[in-house]
């Protein structure tokens, strides 16, 4: 049996200076540590209990099987927040039938997010 101490997602963008303004600037999530020097240096992000490593420098984008799932305490706020960021909304918030508030933005490589919001009165709180 594998013991996880620490998990990541590695993200190889297509242009790491567009994807480091995307995640550090219009996401606003705090650097957990950077490494290397150039254009393809590593930034490591925080994600709640995980990590985004953005790095290094792909040829072409991450496949679409890729979506990242980040937990908010208020969609709507982060909605609007990122709305007036200029991050393009693929869908607004919506309340599901499984009772999860869920919003869909997408980074500059295409890779969709869900931004999810559990109600108070969740099953999964």
């Amino acid at each position: 049996m594998v013991h996880v101490l620490s998990s990541r997602t590695l993200l190889r963008p297509t242009d790491p200076d567009r994807s480091r303004a995307f995640y550090g600037e219009k996401l606003g999530l705090t650097v957990y540590r950077e490494f290397g020097t150039g254009p393809e240096r590593g930034v490591v992000y925080f994600l709640g209990g995980g990590f985004l490593e953005v790095a290094g420098r792909s040829e072409v984008p991450p496949s679409p099987a890729l979506k990242l799932w980040l937990q908010v305490p208020d969609v709507a706020a982060a909605h609007r927040e990122l709305a007036d960021a200029g991050v393009g909304i693929v869908r607004p918030p919506v309340k599901e039938p499984w009772g999860l508030v869920e919003m869909w933005i997408e980074d500059p490589d295409g890779t969709e997010i869900v931004l999810v919001e559990v109600p108070a009165d969740h099953p999964l709180r």
